[in-house]
């Protein structure tokens, strides 16, 4: 059976990492059969991240090899897709996991009102002596990271401005279907539900949590995807 190897739940999500949540639906959509390993340390596993699939051969990191894997044994995420639509899923794609994703990390690691209940969430094994060291300087290296992307360079305002145009244009996409291109979902939904559930599930009500908690059409699409393709 193949082992998805995941980051644990977190915030009613079935993993802390949109990621590793893209990875369990893909899965899922795939029809194989699978389980799930709890990691919190993935410094040993390829790219030194989650998520990553172990098959009887090898262990697959990141959750687009993930899909190419599934792919090659037979998988398919966009059937009945045209050729047009699947250059635009690409772009969705690329728009969650290069966009919508560092918005989260920006919510959750940078923003000192919310930084204490990350800590403790995401460090919670930790001995409580060591834990906010060794969180703290986690943190100062992933936001010297943050200013090398360059997301934390623009103010909060200016992020938020440049998020709200993403938000708005999958809003204009999912006010004319249930799913990004019709009635079930494809490979680019399952990348584009898991950054938007991500960004409302944080367990501090910021102002993207409100956001996104707020704007019926993300908050149904995100329920509709939990329930059309339900996680173990």
């Amino acid at each position: 059976m193949l082992t998805l190897l995941t980051y644990p739940a977190g915030f009613g999500q079935f993993s802390l990492s949109p990621f590793c949540v893209k990875a369990a639906y893909l899965l899922q959509m795939s029809g194989l059969p699978w389980q799930r390993q709890d990691l919190k340390d993935p410094r040993k596993m390829p790219h030194q991240k989650l998520p990553v699939l172990k098959t009887d051969q090898r262990l697959i990191g990141d959750s687009e090899n993930i899909r190419t894997w599934l792919e090659s044994q037979g998988a398919g995420f966009d059937t009945g897709l045209s050729n047009t639509q699947k250059a635009w899923s690409r772009a969705l794609i690329r728009m969650a996991e290069d966009s919508l994703y560092f918005h989260i990390v920006v919510d959750r690691w940078v923003n000192d009102d919310v930084w204490p209940t990350i800590r403790d969430i995401y460090f919670d094994e930790m001995p409580g002596l060591l834990r906010k060291p060794i969180a703290n300087g986690l943190r100062k290296t992933l936001l010297k990271g943050l200013n090398a992307q360059g997301v934390t360079r623009f103010s909060q305002t200016e992020r938020a401005a440049r998020l709200e145009t993403d938000l708005l244009a999958l809003r204009a996409i999912l006010a004319q279907s249930p799913f990004l291109f019709g009635d079930q979902p494809s490979a680019a939904d399952l990348s584009v539900a898991p950054m938007l559930a991500a960004m409302r599930a944080t367990p501090v009500r910021t102002a993207l949590v409100t956001r996104l908690a707020n704007d019926s059409v993300l908050s149904q699409y995100i329920d509709r995807m939990t329930e059309t393709i339900p996680l173990p």
